[in-house]
């Protein structure tokens, strides 16, 4: 397994700890009639969302002081630290709201700009995904990405059809008609599916930093391959026009064939 930069045991302790303090904040209010709020580029946004990230930055302030902070409710402060959490306290608000089970708490720590840490929570099926030091695990068991190669036999997911502009909505196009099948509106439990080998693809739109660098080094750490439509790895950057995961580097190959062609 590839060794990427040492998480320092404190700090995957407190990621724990978080995911297991924003899951009791979030539990409560789901399936209830919690309120919805728009934000101001009209995505959704409640109580849990608020008061679930408010909770984990209390506990980086507590333990790590210096550490900076980047969440998706609550902004952004000392990004320049050597060591900078991003948060995202539910991603899948629309499925949270609706009842569905494919949202999840998202925690990642970066050293220098780098993701060396990666954490997926499930509050209510309490399925956790972690990526560090090169290993990927879904609660305590190692995970590994598909090994089908033929993008004829690949199973395709995206989170949002309406982030597509229309010239990326003809690329995705192009590359769902060359998969098996497609499947939309996971957002965060996409990836886990993806480390966990039930499907091959992931190809998302217009997302954020908070979206994707907690997923990162769970699905690389899996054996799954990260970049954007061009096959460009990802830099750190508030947000991200394209994205591609695949689960191994020939599935990879072949997916940007189409994406690039179309």
């Amino acid at each position: 397994m590839n060794q990427g930069p040492t998480c320092p045991p404190a700090c995957l302790a407190l990621a724990h700890a978080m995911a297991d303090a924003a899951a009791q904040v979030i539990r409560p209010h789901f399936r209830t009639r919690i309120a919805i709020h728009a934000k101001a580029d009209a995505s959704p946004v409640t109580m849990a969302d608020r008061d679930a990230e408010a909770v984990m930055r209390r506990m980086i302030e507590a333990q790590f002081p210096d550490h900076g902070i980047r969440g998706e409710e609550f902004g952004t402060c000392r990004i320049d630290a050597e060591w900078v959490w991003v948060l995202d306290p539910i991603d899948g608000t629309k499925s949270f709201v609706s009842g569905s089970l494919a949202f999840g708490t998202q925690i990642a720590l970066l050293h220098c700009g780098k993701p060396v840490l990666g954490m997926i929570n499930q509050p209510i099926t309490g399925e956790r995904w972690v990526g560090a030091e090169g290993v990927a695990t879904l609660g305590r068991e190692p995970i590994r990405t598909s090994e089908r190669t033929a993008l004829d036999q690949a199973i395709l997911y995206t989170s949002a059809l309406e982030q597509f502009d229309r010239p990326r909505h003809d690329r995705f196009s192009a590359l769902a008609a060359s998969v098996r099948f497609t499947r939309l509106s996971h957002d965060c439990y996409a990836a886990g599916l993806l480390a966990l080998g039930g499907i091959d693809l992931l190809v998302e739109s217009d997302v954020f930093d908070y979206d994707i660098l907690p997923q990162m080094p769970i699905v690389q750490a899996a054996g799954g391959i990260v970049t954007d439509w061009e096959g460009r790895l990802l830099k750190d950057a508030p947000s991200y026009a394209t994205v591609l995961m695949a689960a191994n580097g020939e599935l990879h190959r072949a997916a940007l064939d189409v994406l690039c062609r179309a």
